[in-house]
């Protein structure tokens, strides 16, 4: 097994908001992947958290929580 690449092209510089934000969800991805190797495991736990409002709202904190540090390095897009 390899270890997970957190942080791709080992950059959090963007040149838009729209790339910051979908550099979010894609860095929120690797957790999950780095968290669970197993990918017959994370296909079967799929179904489980989408249909948990809970478990989806903390998705999006993930999410929230790394656009706010790629916001923050790349001074805010200013």
């Amino acid at each position: 097994m390899y270890p997970v690449t957190l942080v791709p092209n080992n950059t959090l510089l963007t040149a838009t908001p729209e790339e910051g934000r979908q550099l979010a969800v894609h860095m929120s991805r690797l957790i999950v992947k780095a968290t669970q190797p197993d990918a017959t495991k994370r296909e079967q736990l799929r179904d489980i958290y989408a249909n948990d409002a809970a478990m989806l709202l903390a998705v999006t904190h993930t999410v929230a929580i790394e656009f706010a540090t790629i916001a923050a390095a790349n001074n805010y897009w200013r």
